[in-house]
């Protein structure tokens, strides 16, 4: 296995990691701080999984599975987290959750029929909007910077939504092919 598929599975790893210390007491006060430091490194290797992959050519059928499937994995556990500790509500992350549900089936189909679908800027605008709010609301600040969660957590909705409309409109032929 290879160094970026390593960062990978580290990053799969660290997911159950960051949903307990979001969700129980285990690190007392410190539990908003763990979880963030886990979130960050997790973070952290997405972007030098994808680095190194590239830079090295080490590109593997596992790293294109995988790789997109630990950034949701952690994303969407943090988010879920989110709705049980009512920083966010339910709509939005089922709003998030199912985009993601759309575009994987977007890709198996077109995958089938032997075209890989990249990701385009808006996902990844989308994806950089959601780390950002999911930091923001670990940190827990409040004050101001209760302002500036709910200004993220508005863009995340909206980029969601707009990269949604965008790979369908741009892989719309997916739609009607045929096996």
């Amino acid at each position: 296995m290879n160094t970026p598929n390593k960062l990978t599975v580290a990053r799969m790893i660290m997911v159950p990691f960051l949903v307990l210390f979001m969700l129980t007491g285990w690190g007392g006060d410190a539990n908003r701080y763990i979880s963030l430091v886990i979130f960050v490194a997790a973070s952290v290797t997405d972007w030098f999984d994808g680095k190194i992959a590239r830079k090295y050519n080490l590109v593997t059928n596992f790293g294109k599975f995988m790789d997109p499937l630990a950034d949701k994995l952690l994303v969407c556990s943090a988010m879920i987290c989110f709705i049980e500790l009512d920083k966010l509500p339910a709509w939005i992350v089922i709003i998030i959750i199912g985009r993601e549900f759309i575009i994987s089936g977007f890709r198996l189909i077109a995958a089938e029929n032997g075209i890989v679908i990249a990701a385009n800027y808006w996902g990844k605008f989308k994806t950089v909007s959601q780390m950002i709010m999911i930091i923001l609301l670990l940190i827990d600040l409040g004050g101001a910077f209760d302002i500036l969660e709910q200004i993220f957590i508005w863009l995340s909705v909206a980029l969601t939504i707009i990269s949604l409309i965008t790979y369908i409109w741009q892989n719309k032929s997916v739609l009607s092919m045929q096996n």
